[in-house]
């Protein structure tokens, strides 16, 4: 589970937890409604950020992998968020940063 710090436009800032498999899910929705974006058509049209892929592991590895994906995960974010408008404000970005019940009780580990 990763924590992401939100700040809004409006100044409001909140804490969410995200795991890797919804990120995954938000990049596969993204990819969806956005082909040309998305560089489907033509690769050198993408402006859709990349994420790596899903990666099967053992239960051991399973911190290492996650300590893996922080930089990426943030680039992600991060690049998401400078897209234009119609793709970092559409209706999947946005309720993929709102808050949502089980992130106002965070995770014990």
């Amino acid at each position: 589970v990763y924590i992401i710090k939100v700040s809004w436009s409006n100044g409001a800032t909140e804490v969410i937890y995200r795991r890797y498999s919804k990120f995954f899910d938000l990049q596969m929705q993204m990819l969806d409604k956005f082909p040309m974006e998305g560089g489907q058509k033509d690769p050198k049209q993408r402006i859709i950020p990349f994420l790596p892929g899903k990666i099967l592991f053992r239960r051991s590895h399973i911190r290492d992998v996650a300590v893996k994906r922080l930089i990426p995960i943030d680039e992600y974010c991060k690049a998401l968020i400078q897209l234009p408008p119609y793709i970092s404000q559409c209706e999947e970005v946005l309720q993929f940063f709102e808050t949502r019940p089980d992130d106002l009780t965070p995770p014990k580990e």
